[in-house]
């Protein structure tokens, strides 16, 4: 079983690159965050976690979901993080949130992908972000196929800066998280997109705009989401291309 968290797409699409070579079942996990799902997942191939990689770790939003989940059937589990650059040390975290869970831990893959934290950094345009795209997709079609013969991924290489961003940085990272930021423009029409988006329900529509909560993971779905390019984050979003990753793997390789 294939579970996918995704904000702007990149996830997404790495999940259906792996599920394109082992043929396993595809969740999206931020519906089941969304519709707050208690079921039990079960699955007799192994679990693989595929995420966006937030200040140089797995989100905590997928963490916790692992955490409080019950899973049945095989016992092993494998990670896949897209990321801007690098994961930094998130492979010791992942680790432990598995084994912690009494999965076997069969390693970490990092996939670079488009950067998309639009909040921080300069998205690409499409051009550019193909070609990224295009590099990624012969990693990950070797990621699963690591993954369809159950076999452990290959190690990265961790350096001490590393292990500083995944600990000090993510700490400081997740202290300034929040939805406070978020505004709507003129060109808002009150579609409701961005609510759609949201998998922890932060976003209210009143009177055709949208009302942001203390919920939130800065995933950037609202943002690079909406289809009017409505939304801006305080002063740092203004005049930026969004990104929002729509593209499905060809499924000839």
């Amino acid at each position: 079983m294939i579970l996918y968290f995704s904000g702007t797409g990149n996830s997404r699409y790495a999940a259906q690159a792996i599920q394109s070579v082992t043929g396993d079942e595809l969740v999206c996990l931020n519906e089941l965050i969304k519709n707050n799902s208690v079921d039990a997942l079960h699955s007799d191939k192994p679990f693989v976690f595929v995420a966006p990689t937030y200040a140089w770790r797995m989100p905590r939003v997928v963490s916790a979901f692992i955490e409080s989940r019950q899973f049945t059937g095989s016992g092993k589990a494998y990670i896949v993080l897209t990321c801007g650059s690098d994961t930094g040390n998130s492979v010791q975290y992942a680790k432990i949130a598995c084994e912690e869970k009494g999965f076997d831990f069969f390693g970490l893959a990092s996939v670079v992908m488009p950067e998309n934290y639009i909040a921080m950094f300069k998205t690409p345009e499409k051009t550019k972000a193909d070609k990224i795209v295009a590099r990624a997709l012969p990693h990950l079609l070797n990621i699963a196929e690591h993954i369809k013969k159950e076999q452990p991924l290959p190690s990265e290489k961790v350096m001490f800066v590393d292990k500083l961003k995944s600990n000090v940085v993510n700490n400081r990272f997740y202290k300034s998280v929040s939805a406070k930021g978020f505004y709507t423009t003129t060109a808002c029409n009150g579609c409701g997109k961005c609510a759609e988006l949201c998998s922890l329900n932060n976003i209210n529509i009143t009177d055709s705009k949208p009302q942001w909560g203390n919920d939130c993971t800065h995933c950037m779905a609202c943002i690079c989401g909406c289809p009017m390019e409505a939304i801006e984050y305080k002063h740092k979003t203004q005049g930026k291309h969004r990104y929002f990753n729509t593209e499905v793997p060809p499924s000839n390789h």
